[in-house]
């Protein structure tokens, strides 16, 4: 006769407590599992891990909370390596369900062997729970409802990982009650696996135990009550915290990719931003066959704002026109392209008139005054404006438009102008003239060529004035007025400048040695007389060729002469200590300071060659001439007039008082040979000659 079989009496409470911790394990889990697919092969591992762990921990924590009150006669207990293959049974099989159901391209089969192997799981740590029990006679198993267990825990675990981990939605609310849902129904089917199993497990109600349980029932229900929900939180305060890290690193990279494409000072998209717009907003003209237009706008005078107010002036000044512009530009894209450069991009297929009037409104908002620091700022702006597709490709929109703001600006500034093929074609000469001039020193293609300056009373010729020339090998023999901007421009004036004063310093020795004695002199750049160590290399370079400092003039103009510059004005005392002879240039042309010209330590006065020009038919250049020969004068600087072309100017000019003239009357510039050959031969103007205190016959002396 069979021994009546043992009634499980599940307590409400602890049914509770088990579903408490299921659905705290589930949720765990499903959070887990979101977005593991996409994530780098580390993180996913340590995630799948981890929700394995949890899904383990509620699956065998429940179990035993469930059994924590029921009381078994004989008193048995469990054995230790049973309970620990339970868990790991459990876990296994759940790592295998999450391995299977978190591949990047899933499919039903994937998700079936995902939904049985969760179902193994919940059943595994039951089952071999119950095994650990240490009972005589064994536990006998209802296979049927194993297999009805099995059979609920696949299917309610696959509808819970349809609903917390399937397709995503936008609505963030629904979103989060779907996962809540998911981790219920996960939750409700892990309890329901547990009760299905420990009901089908078949126990007498008369049981011997077979020897002292290893673990107390007791013991192990106060570690899957207390601790495993403690386990639990412990990976949900982990997740937690490394979604936060995670939102602060997008955010950061969020702040960072938009401070990258902001400017820092106005705030504007700046020209990172706009080239990325610019090409999306070209791909819908092409589409659309319509035009783009840009303009590019510069400020005339920052430069001064800056230089007299302070850089906190000039960018507060930035700021507030930056805001104007935004304001005036409205849906259009404007951007700040760097220093006091914006760039605005018009769409929709603009009419070159609405361009024009677009270029006049931004003009006139950046004229008006702007109130900073307690004083009144104004500037001027210039426009450059490029058509696309009219002006070129894509890529060389900016650079026409640049192109474009060049030439508004060579007009005066603070107008616009449309781009034209030839303003790239003169910029386009003028860098490969850059390139070319680049080695022209090397190359040894610089010569200097030499205009004689004429003593007005006698007719004789008392010195030169070095002139450079470039023999370009393919375009010939280029004037200084073509290359010396060039090389001011790019920062070679220093070497063209540093080469000029060697030349004329070996040549006027080689002249020494012909028995020729002259004085020539050059003419010195605003870049030069910035250089503070000029007047070092000009006496370094006489003292190499063992010349006199007076055999040299330098000439400086009138503009830089007169520039209250405490840094020129000593360079200048300096070339007046070393003893060279000083001339200041083009006289009459800039804002002469008679104080300042007082005190120059200069030798002479050179007018300029457009009062020598209207001599003959102007009163007022006449009188100017005269007044500058009398002032000349008056504080004993001698007066030189250059460009003398006929003989009424030259007779005008030596009745007016002048001590030396030069021009084409005389002579055109001309090689050092030639001048030489001219000295030594008289091969040049049958009434020219030399005077002889520069000509004559070789001394025996070492300087000139």
């Amino acid at each position: 006769m069979n021994s009546p079989l043992l009634s499980w009496s599940l307590r409400a409470d602890l049914l509770a407590g088990a579903a408490a911790v299921s659905v705290m394990a589930a949720f765990v889990t499903l959070s887990l599992l979101r977005g593991v697919a996409e994530a780098e092969p580390a993180a996913r591992w340590r995630r799948l891990i981890s929700a394995s762990l949890s899904l383990g921990i509620g699956v065998w924590s429940a179990h035993f909370i469930m059994l924590s009150g029921e009381v078994l006669p004989g008193a048995p207990g469990y054995d230790a390596k049973m309970v620990a293959a339970a868990f790991a049974a459990s876990m296994a099989a759940a790592v295998l369900a999450q391995v299977i159901f978190q591949r990047k391209t899933q499919s039903p089969a994937h998700l079936f062997g995902a939904a049985v192997a969760l179902g193994i799981s919940m059943c595994a740590a039951p089952t071999v729970g119950l095994l650990a029990l240490q009972v005589e006679p064994d536990v006998v198993w209802d296979r049927m409802d194993l297999v009805a267990a099995l059979l609920l825990g696949s299917i309610g675990s696959g509808a819970a990982l349809i609903l917390g981990c399937g397709k995503r939605i936008e609505n963030q609310t629904r979103l989060d009650n779907q996962r809540t849902l998911a981790a219920l129904l996960l939750g409700a089917t892990l309890v329901a696996v547990d009760i299905a199993v420990i009901g089908s497990a078949r126990l007498p109600v008369q049981l011997g135990a077979s020897h002292p349980g290893q673990v107390s029932i007791e013991g192990l229900s106060l570690l899957a009550l207390f601790g495993a929900p403690a386990v639990l939180a412990l990976l949900l305060l982990s997740l937690l915290l490394e979604q936060r890290f995670r939102e602060l690193l997008v955010r950061a990279g969020e702040e960072l990719k938009r401070a990258s494409y902001t400017d820092a000072l106005t705030s504007l998209p700046n020209r990172l931003l706009f080239e990325e717009r610019l090409q999306r907003a070209a791909q819908r003209a092409d589409r659309a066959g319509q035009r783009l237009a840009l303009l590019f706008v510069n400020l005339d005078g920052m430069k001064g704002i800056n230089e007299s107010f302070g850089q906190s002036s000039g960018d507060a000044l930035l700021r507030v026109i930056g805001e104007r512009l935004h304001t005036l530009a409205g849906p259009a894209l404007l951007a700040r392209a760097g220093g006091d450069e914006f760039l605005l991009l018009l769409e929709e297929d603009p009419s070159d008139d609405e361009v024009a009037r677009r270029a006049v409104q931004l003009r006139e908002e950046i004229a008006r005054p702007c109130r900073i620091e307690q004083r009144e700022l104004a500037v001027s702006g210039s426009i450059g404006i490029a058509i696309y597709p009219e002006h070129g490709a894509l890529s060389r929109l900016i650079p026409n438009a640049a192109a474009a703001l060049n030439a508004a600006k060579h007009l005066g500034g603070a107008t616009y102008c449309f781009f034209e093929a030839g303003m790239v074609a003169g910029k386009r000469e003028e860098h490969e003239l850059l390139r070319d001039l680049r080695c022209a020193v090397e190359r040894r293609e610089l010569e200097l060529y030499y205009q004689p300056k004429i003593h007005a009373p006698s007719g004789q010729i008392t010195g030169v004035e070095a002139l450079m020339r470039w023999h370009h090998p393919r375009r010939g023999m280029i004037h200084p007025l073509v290359f010396i901007p060039i090389a001011e421009r790019y920062g070679l004036i220093s070497a063209v400048g540093n080469w000029l004063i060697e030349d004329v310093c070996r040549q006027i020795r080689a002249w020494r040695k012909q028995g020729l004695r002259m004085r020539v002199a050059i003419n010195l750049s605003v870049h030069q007389l910035h250089q503070p160590d000029l007047a070092l290399r000009i006496d370094a370079a006489l003292q190499r060729q063992r010349l006199e400092p007076r055999v040299l003039t330098c000439e400086i103009t009138e503009s830089l002469a007169m520039d209250d510059n405490q840094e020129t004005l000593e360079v200048i005392a300096e070339l007046a200590a070393i003893g060279v002879h000083l001339s200041i240039d083009d006289f009459g042309t800039g804002y002469s300071n008679l104080s300042c010209l007082r005190k120059l330590p200069a030798e002479e006065l050179k007018i300029d060659r457009g009062f020598v020009l209207d001599l003959e038919t102007s009163e007022d250049a006449r009188a100017i001439v005269d007044a500058v020969v009398k002032l000349a004068q008056a504080i004993g600087l001698k007066v030189v007039a250059e460009g003398v072309e006929t003989e009424e100017q030259r007779e005008i000019l030596r009745q007016l008082g002048c001590h030396e003239l030069q021009g084409f009357l005389f002579a055109k510039p001309m090689s050092a040979r030639a001048l030489a050959r001219w000295a030594l031969n008289r091969d040049g103007p049958g009434d020219l000659d030399f005077r002889a205190s520069l000509f004559g016959e070789t001394q025996t002396a070492d300087l000139v």
